[in-house]
Parts: structure tokens; C-alpha cells; sequence
């Protein structure tokens, strides 16, 4: 780390803040008085003692909401584990007749909360449209990862204002990670007061709660937690399809990346009993699902919270000796991958042969005004004690582009940790501030063309690799699961290797949800095309 990356990081030597989306410095804290404007706000309080603002017109009641200065001073304190999840009685049936939607953005964590909201709403009586103008409930499940993201939520809430004017009894919820953020509250009370809730990640369990004031009060509702929420089991899920399944087993992250907003809108490390998991996976195996996806920010360090030494691999290994055909996990921390882990991915069985390793950059400079906590170098060797124990596996990696005072030099050193590692393939971004987190301190000096030109180069390496890597494949006959069909020709059946590599190949449609044999007859740099051999049954 150069003295001018560690002074910018400590907030030294400098009066400017991040750079924002133009470009432009911005203050180290953000006055957002110069961005919402609440001088002709009113606070009231009704005569239960309920909280409102009196805000352009519209009430908006405040159970609670998001604040950082919370977030960073929470301290771990037990977690409690609920069972007796339930449906309260004056909001039961309360949606015979109508219908929701929830438009779901970022991450397998987002998708699986969307399972869980859809599971309640449908034990209160709704059904799910994917039809805009039917829904009577919509809600904006969000990501707060990127700008871009944040970007595409707020361009929808623009678009339902017209549909909310034209049916006016419509409720509008936003929850999911941008809900967990300060400025975003903000400009929801103050520029799109058509929006009738806000809910947190920590407060899905409270949708029918939440649901009834907004129904029954006509007020904005908002309630976001800035405390972690405790675990809650047995909340209702509506699960996609019959193939693949995901199982939440921790929730929240406590590596503070300084580019990382997710600490703050996730929540401390808490980790589901393996007792309610092992159950979980047993259910799924008995209703017939194919795979398993283990989900959590930090999936490996599962178990850290709890009482005795019981971690991933621990888990891992319990869910081996269930007859169920993959089990995989995402996302992993190179801090958190420990011996024992890799031990156990190595018996392969029902374990899969694929591993997710985000790196992020590959210079050790760089990684430290990250507070990634790992170098270049004990990455590189972790990555090789992988390889050596699953030589099969395929790797795959997350890597950053941009960040702040990255030189050209500390950018070749990522080129060159692509090379020596040999990714299968890799998620590769743009640096982009997240206000709220260390690095938004940072001023964002590398220029927007300079991220662009390093994102294209590092591109066309990864996928240079990809392709060769896939080459490889030709004319070996590889075991796939059948997802659905193609999404650019339905007469195509399209699947996913144990080392999670798409194929597409032709079948007759009986085939989705099951596991075949199809020979590798075309490599392509991101995809695969193959002939089917036979059923994956039969050859057992």
C-alpha cells in the first residue's frame, strides 16, 4: 500500500470526500438536507402513540428507520432462534381475490427472501401474476452491491408511479438491501411519496404486520431494522420449480470490506442451527429436488457464532450421507476456508467439483485497503491447496476494477493472478462508491475511460481462458442437470455440469429436472453445446 492509498483511507491529507456520479468530490458525510428537503415536515403522534410525519400531503408512519450509526455500534448479543412463526388471524384470507408481484434484484440471497415473501403473501390468500396491471401488491426486492442496481429500482419506481395514480388501493413495497440504506429512505419520503411500505431485510417475517397498516392507515409504513434480526424458522416458502433449491444457513457478514456495503444492510454473522438445516435439505430430498444451493454472505464461516466447534465443513459432511444428487455453497471467504472444509469437499459424492473463490484484485496493496485480511500470496497458496485436493474442480472468482488510486501497475498484478490461477471464469466489475461504507471515503480517482479500458482487458483475458478451458471438454461426456429450455431456442434443452458449466444440447422435454449424460460435441467461450447420451439413471 502506497502512503497517498493509506492517507486516503484514513481520511488524511485531504479535504475531499468521494468523487459522486459526476465525478465531482463530495463531503466525507453527506448532508442530505441539500438533497431532500424536510423543513415543512410535521411530526405528530396519534393516540396510541404511534409515530407520523406530515410530509407534501401523505403521513407516513415511522416504526423505524435505518441508521448507520447504529449499524456500526451493534454489538454480537444472542441470537434468538424462533419456531412459532404464524400468520396473525385479522390478516388472514385478506388477500382472497387479489394478486401480487415481486420484481426481485442482486443476489441468490434476494431471490430466496423473494421465496419467503411469496410464501406469506400466499398464505394470506394472494396469487402470484407476473402481470403488472393485475397485481394488488407489488414489491421491489433490491440490491444495494452496485450503483447500477440501485439505478434500475428507482427508474421502476418512477415507471408504477402512473400505474398507482390509475388504482389508487395498489400497495408499493420496497424492501431487500437498498431499503437498509439511509439516503434511500430519504428519497423515497421525499420525492416518491407513492410508495406505500418500506421493510428491511431483518423484517420479512413482519410483511403481515406491515401489510395491514398500510392497507388499513392509507399512510406510508416504514420499518427498517438496523439491529440484525434473530433467526426465524418455519416462515412459509414458495419455492421456484422442482429442481433446484436454495437453503439459507447464516445471515450477514462481519468483514467490513471498506468497498462493501452488505455489514450494514445484512447484518451481524448469525448462523441456523445444523439441526433446522439438515432437516431443511431432508425435506427438499424427499420432495424430489436435484440440487441444493447453501446460501450466506460469508458461507463459510458458518457456525463461528455458535456454541462448540461445528463449522462448514462439519455441515457439509452431514449433508453428504443424505441422498440427495448435488449440494453446492456460495459465497466463500478466502479467510474462512479452512482445512477441514477442503477435506471434505474432497470425498465428492454428492459434493460438488465447483468452487467460488472471490479474490477481488491481485495486488496486495490493494487487497489491504480493502480489508480483505488475505494477500496475494496466501491466496495463491489456499487456491493451490484446493486444486491439489479436488484436481477436478472448476474455479471461479470475483474481481474489482477501478478502486480507488489502483495503478496500472497494481492492475497487471490482477492480470497476472487471472493467469496463474487459470479461472474457469470470473464476475469482473467497476469499482463504484457505496455511500456509508470506508473506501466511500476515498476519493474515486481513476478515471471512468481508465475502468472501462481495465474492465475490457481483463475481460478479454478471462474469456480467453474460459474458451480454452472449456476446449478442453470436447468429446468427454459430462453428467447435467436439466434446468428448462434454452432461453434463445425452446426446441433446446439447457443444463449445468457438477462444475456448474452450461450446456445446451437436444432432448425430449421429459428431460427437465433430471440428471443426463451428454457427450461435449462444441466448446464456446461461456457455454457449451452437447448431444445427450442417456438418462443418468439408467447408467447407474
Amino acid at each position: 500500500m502506497n502512503e497517498e492509498q493509506r492517507k486516503q483511507l484514513m481520511g488524511e491529507g485531504s479535504t475531499e470526500g468521494p468523487a459522486s456520479a459526476n465525478g465531482k468530490p463530495a463531503s466525507h458525510t453527506k448532508d442530505y438536507s441539500k438533497y431532500f428537503d424536510f423543513s415543512n415536515a410535521k411530526m405528530e403522534e396519534d393516540e396510541e402513540g404511534r409515530e407520523y410525519m406530515k410530509i407534501g400531503g401523505r403521513s407516513i408512519l415511522i416504526k423505524e428507520q435505518p441508521n448507520y450509526k447504529k449499524g456500526r455500534r451493534r454489538r454480537r448479543e444472542d441470537v434468538q432462534v424462533h419456531y412459532d412463526f404464524t400468520i396473525p388471524d385479522h390478516m388472514k384470507g385478506i388477500g382472497k381475490g387479489k394478486n401480487y408481484l415481486i420484481r426481485t434484484y442482486g443476489c441468490q440471497m434476494n431471490y430466496h427472501d423473494t421465496e419467503n415473501m411469496a410464501g406469506i403473501l400466499e398464505e394470506m390468500g394472494f396469487t402470484e401474476t407476473d402481470q403488472t396491471e393485475e397485481a394488488d401488491v407489488i414489491f421491489l426486492n433490491t440490491c444495494a452491491i452496485r450503483e447500477n442496481a440501485e439505478n434500475k429500482v428507482f427508474g421502476e419506481i418512477g415507471h408504477l408511479k402512473t400505474l398507482k395514480r390509475e388504482k389508487p388501493e395498489l400497495i408499493l413495497g420496497v424492501c431487500g438491501c437498498m431499503s437498509q440504506e439511509e439516503s434511500v429512505v430519504n428519497r423515497i419520503m421525499q420525492k416518491h411519496q407513492h410508495i406505500d411500505l418500506i421493510f428491511g431485510t431483518h423484517n420479512i417475517h413482519r410483511v403481515p404486520h406491515l401489510l395491514y397498516d398500510a392497507i388499513q392507515g392509507k399512510e406510508m409504513v416504514i420499518e427498517v431494522w438496523s439491529k440484525e434480526g434473530d433467526v426465524v424458522e418455519n416462515m412459509p416458502r414458495k419455492r421456484v420449480g422442482k429442481t433446484q433449491a436454495w437453503v439459507n444457513i447464516m445471515y450477514g457478514c462481519d468483514k467490513f470490506c471498506t468497498y462493501c456495503i452488505v455489514p450494514y444492510t445484512r447484518g451481524k454473522e448469525r448462523s441456523r442451527h445444523p439441526e433446522d438445516i439438515i432437516e431443511e435439505v431432508r425435506d427438499i430430498a424427499r420432495q424430489g429436488y436435484k440440487e441444493i444451493t447453501l446460501l450466506g454472505q460469508n458461507v463459510n464461516a458458518y457456525g463461528k457464532d455458535l456454541e462448540g466447534d461445528y463449522g462448514l465443513g462439519h455441515l457439509m459432511d452431514d449433508l453428504h450421507k443424505i441422498d440427495i444428487p448435488r449440494i453446492r455453497f456460495t459465497t466463500s471467504h478466502p479467510r474462512d476456508f479452512d482445512d477441514h472444509l477442503i477435506q471434505v469437499l474432497a470425498k465428492g459424492g454428492n459434493l460438488v467439483e465447483h468452487i467460488h473463490l472471490p479474490v477481488q484484485s491481485g495486488n496486495s496493496d490493494i487487497l489491504k485497503i480493502m480489508g480483505r485480511k488475505y494477500s496475494r500470496e496466501e491466496y495463491v497458496k489456499l487456491a493451490h491447496k484446493i486444486k491439489e485436493a479436488i484436481p477436478h474442480a472448476s474455479f471461479t472468482t470475483d474481481l474489482i476494477v477501478g478502486f480507488p488510486n489502483e495503478t496500472e501497475e497494481q492492475f497487471q498484478d490482477t492480470l497476472s493472478l487471472v493467469k496463474e490461477m487459470d479461472y474457469d471464469s470470473a464476475f469482473t466489475y467497476i469499482y463504484s462508491p457505496r455511500e456509508g461504507t470506508p473506501a466511500a471515503r476515498m476519493e474515486d480517482n481513476v478515471p471512468m475511460e481508465v475502468k472501462k479500458d481495465r474492465l475490457a482487458r481483463l475481460n478479454e483475458l478471462v474469456n480467453e481462458i474460459s474458451a480454452r478451458r472449456n476446449k478442453e471438454l470436447e468429446g468427454q461426456t459430462v453428467e447435467v442437470l436439466v434446468e428448462g429450455e434454452s432461453k434463445k431456442d425452446p426446441d433446446v434443452l439447457s443444463g449445468r455440469t457438477r462444475t456448474n458449466k452450461l450446456v445446451n444440447f437436444r432432448g425430449p422435454k421429459s428431460c427437465i429436472g433430471e440428471i443426463v449424460y451428454t457427450k461435449i460435441i462444441e466448446a464456446k467461450t461461456w457455454t457449451l453445446d452437447g448431444e445427450m447420451v442417456e438418462m443418468a439413471e439408467v447408467n447407474n
